[in-house]
């Protein structure tokens, strides 16, 4: 059974690995609005999410895509869902700057937000 957390302790908006819970590999204490909300996110052991790979197939572009559009209502809610954390996270293209603190992500135009 995986440990509970504790919210109090937790920072808003950053994601951290479970590799002892056994369904979900993500948690976040998501704040938006002066509200908190713990999040559970990310399949256990999935072995098609992750980074884009240098010479990633064909096949795995189009996992990306499906997954973007199939959740795209979700994910525009912002980050009080778990569709928002798991495509921040899992899905696309992060890059750690200053020991992993700020993100960038890039954008279906090619541009660059912070998050």
């Amino acid at each position: 059974m995986a440990t509970r957390v504790d919210k109090s302790k937790m920072k808003c908006n950053k994601p951290k690995r479970t590799p002892n819970h056994p369904k979900k590999s993500h948690v976040v204490k998501a704040c938006s609005g002066g509200k908190e909300k713990i999040i559970r996110f990310g399949e256990q052991g999935a072995k098609t999410a992750g980074k884009p790979k240098a010479g990633e197939s064909d096949r795995m572009k189009q996992k990306r895509k499906s997954f973007k559009a199939r959740h795209a209502k979700n994910i525009k809610k912002g980050r009080m869902s778990a569709a928002y954390w798991a495509d921040k996270v899992k899905w696309s293209i992060l890059v750690p700057l200053l020991s992993g603190e700020v993100f960038l992500n890039a954008t279906n135009s090619g541009f660059w937000n912070f998050l």
